[in-house]
């Protein structure tokens, strides 16, 4: 199997190869890579895995002051 890319109307590039017997998808934009058996799986693991990639970081977020009563420091 070659390389094949997807570019949907919006822009994003996905790029589906294979290797070592599994077919991988890559987000070209965020770089963000998945695999799976299939190229449906594949496609859909990168999904998630954007999805993933795309949530805040905890860390990045503040925390507001704990207003319970029973907190203190």
């Amino acid at each position: 199997m070659g390389v094949q890319s997807r570019e949907p109307e919006d822009g994003e590039t996905v790029t589906i190869t294979e290797s070592d017997g599994y077919i991988v998808a890559r987000d070209e934009a965020s770089g963000v890579a998945s695999q799976g058996e299939t190229k449906s799986e594949a496609l859909a693991n990168l999904a998630e895995a954007l999805e993933l990639h795309s949530r805040p970081d905890p860390d990045d977020t503040e925390l507001s002051e704990a207003t319970a009563l029973w907190f203190s420091e």
